[in-house]
């Protein structure tokens, strides 16, 4: 597909303004397909969803439907949905334990390693030059075990997934590791909300790399006052303790996230009163995660994503969001809830709970937020609303705040650095036909403090 030309007259970083026609524009979303969704590193599931051989998940990279499964050598694998001889999906189900995937259509049967083992009447129809080995599942060239979780990437030549992070680890790594501060440890509970939302992928991934602006949105959920607390809350375990609150962007690799600084010397805040086993469970897990920490300060992470469309928040509403793309008005949303490995049942059922009333299709906050995108991406498909950009100005110019020591470019908690940050990064992907000119290979932490 050739590129669109004129991106960047779309996209004005220095006036701080977006065109609509990034949102609803055809072409535009086909060619994201090519630049972004075929070269980005994306999420694609947790280990724990596939814990023995032969266990399998159906995810998606982009458009194309993925197998995630465990080998009998307990390896795993990320393969293409698609049968090699006529396209038909060779798995139908969402997860499941399996010897072999078969194509319902003409029977090619596949290993759970990948390889072609299986073709009806292959003497009778097919000649020596038949190769079975040249024809198995497609498998990612590049996966990355995480943590647990798991990535890839359909582009052999980016960059490895660390490098892809950078110093955004340090952020992701709050959803990975444990409530008690050990590293590592998570898992997903089972079953994993899907749904679609008549809105373009990039709304829900942009509110949550970083737009605190929009709790605003909100209001109601606060005097509904279902958070675990019940007082208002709708975090539900927030401090006592006055707390700082920052929005922080990656301006070479366009992750953001808005995160909770605290104080090592503030004080538990009880949040399950009416459940006193699952309460010692957490003050537990935190007495053990503050015994543990190395400095004065930590944080949590309130919202944040990954670029390009894996959003996710950590502490108690602990949960991954994959934002599909599905045309440029529609959008499939996943999301991922994870707990740790050693919760015990009691408060295991306290969060599955909990996430069901915040999160998901019928998750109070989530309703708020999808009614925004849904609204906003049938309002800027019109002839006219296209003729008028979204304002991204939000503190344009802001400095860095200082004195804060975490990687990234610190903005003050209402600002719209983040955003802007992330569509430089989209028009880099979009533009660049290549890794070797988007991917900043020697920028130092220094460098992203100060926006470089």
């Amino acid at each position: 597909m050739a590129a669109i030309d004129g991106l960047s007259s779309l996209v004005d970083l220095e006036n701080g303004t977006i065109s609509r026609e990034v949102f609803v524009n055809e072409e535009i979303y086909r060619q994201e397909q090519e630049q972004i969704f075929a070269r980005a590193w994306l999420f694609i599931g947790h280990e724990s969803q596939i814990p023995n051989r032969g266990d399998f998940f159906i995810s998606r990279m982009g458009e194309e439907s993925v197998i995630l499964t465990r080998d009998r050598r307990n390896k795993i694998h990320v393969f293409l949905n698609t049968c090699r001889h006529r396209g038909m999906k060779v798995c139908r189900y969402d997860a499941g334990n399996t010897q072999t995937f078969s194509c319902p259509y003409h029977g090619w049967t596949y290993d759970i390693d990948g390889r072609l083992v299986g073709v009806p009447n292959v003497q009778e129809a097919y000649d020596d030059r038949f190769d079975r080995s040249q024809w198995g599942l497609i498998e990612v060239p590049q996966m990355e075990n995480y943590k647990g979780s798991i990535w890839a990437t359909w582009d052999k030549g980016a960059p490895p997934f660390l490098d892809y992070i950078g110093d955004y680890k340090v952020y992701l790594d709050t959803l990975f590791d444990g409530y008690d501060g050990r590293e590592g440890g998570a898992e997903v509970l089972d079953g994993v909300h899907i749904w679609r939302m008549p809105c373009n992928w990039k709304f829900p991934a942009t509110t949550f790399g970083g737009d605190a602006a929009h709790a605003i949105s909100h209001r109601s959920t606060l005097v509904a006052a279902y958070g675990p607390q019940g007082e208002g809350d709708r975090h539900g375990a927030r401090q006592d303790a006055p707390q700082t609150r920052y929005e922080i962007g990656m301006p070479d690799l366009g992750h953001g996230c808005h995160i909770h600084m605290h104080s090592k010397d503030e004080p538990y805040t009880p949040t399950w009163q009416t459940m006193p086993n699952v309460e010692d469970y957490f003050r537990s897990a935190w007495e053990s995660r503050q015994a543990k920490m190395i400095g004065n300060l930590y944080f949590e992470v309130g919202a944040a994503t990954v670029f390009p469309n894996a959003s996710w928040a950590s502490g108690i509403r602990r949960t991954m969001a994959v934002w599909h793309p599905h045309g440029p008005q529609m959008t499939e949303a996943w999301r991922f809830y994870l707990v740790d490995k050693t919760t015990p049942p009691e408060a295991r059922d306290a969060l599955r709970r909990y996430h069901m009333r915040y999160s998901g299709p019928a998750g109070m906050t989530e309703q708020d937020d999808m009614e925004n995108w849904n609204y906003a991406s049938a309002a800027s498909k019109g002839t006219i609303a296209r003729r008028y950009p979204y304002n991204y100005q939000m503190r344009l110019g802001v400095e860095p705040v200082p004195d804060v020591p975490l990687p990234g470019f610190v903005s003050p908690i209402l600002a719209e650095q983040n955003q802007r940050y992330r569509f430089k990064r989209w028009l880099e992907f979009m533009e660049s036909p290549s890794w070797d000119e988007i991917y900043p290979k020697a920028v130092t932490a220094v460098g992203r403090q100060n926006g470089r």
